[in-house]
């Protein structure tokens, strides 16, 4: 049985009690419960997002291309920004978990704090309207969207800028492995850009080991000299 949501947390998250308790209690619950899950939430709270940060982005940017708003669009609203902005409210302490993905570390996966972090905005356009979501958006990610404070850059994308920069062969990934029941599976993947450099890392996810490695090998080839 899991325990019922924290709504004097939830209210310092989102700036204000709750008006349908129900809806977040669903935003923050993850499948292994067995329950209904954040998912349907997450798809609506990804098309808000990425709705304010694109019209913010015309708004403040004038002079901007499409190309350069769709670049900072993608960063922005990608998987890793919203992890970040995820843990900086602490918001993976309120999700609800089955014995068997908590015991797998399921509150420090960036891919489930992402994903309730979607799924928290999708409750708060249902439940308070499209301005307290916009404004919640605009609170946590406006500096971002000005510039001010970098957005995190995922791993596999900044690998594939190094590469780029020094006209070398974009990173190539390979499953070595992967162990452990469907439930609960270990990928291992590895990364290579050329014949300069590989890194290994583990992950259960196929996604999440491709970050780990990239991470990997990016640290690795900051001691290259070139």
């Amino acid at each position: 049985m899991n325990d019922p949501l924290d709504t004097g947390a939830l209210a310092g998250i989102i700036g204000g009690a709750p008006g349908d308790p129900a809806l977040y209690d669903l935003a923050l619950t993850h499948g292994s419960t067995g329950r209904a899950d954040y998912q349907r939430l997450e798809f609506l709270g990804d098309r808000v997002l990425g709705l304010v940060i694109a019209s913010e982005l015309y708004t403040r940017f004038p002079a901007a291309s499409e190309g350069e708003m769709s670049s900072r669009l993608h960063v922005l609203a990608s998987g890793a920004t919203c992890a970040t902005v995820a843990r900086k409210l602490d918001l993976t302490a309120l999700i609800r978990f089955g014995a068997q993905a908590r015991n797998d570390g399921g509150r420090y996966s960036d891919n489930i704090a992402a994903d309730a972090m979607e799924a928290l905005i999708g409750a708060l356009w249902l439940d308070k309207g499209a301005d307290a979501a916009r404004q919640f958006i605009l609170t946590h990610w406006g500096e971002m969207i000005d510039g001010q404070q970098a957005a995190p850059k995922h791993p596999k994308a900044a690998l594939q800028e190094w590469a780029l920069a020094r006209k070398r062969r974009p990173p190539e990934y390979e499953i070595v492995s992967r162990e452990g029941p469907d439930h609960s599976p270990r990928f291992r993947v590895a990364v290579t850009v050329g014949k300069l450099a590989r890194a290994e890392a583990e992950g259960t996810s196929k996604q999440a080991a491709e970050k780990a490695a990239a991470a990997a090998l990016l640290a690795e080839l900051e001691g290259i000299k070139e």
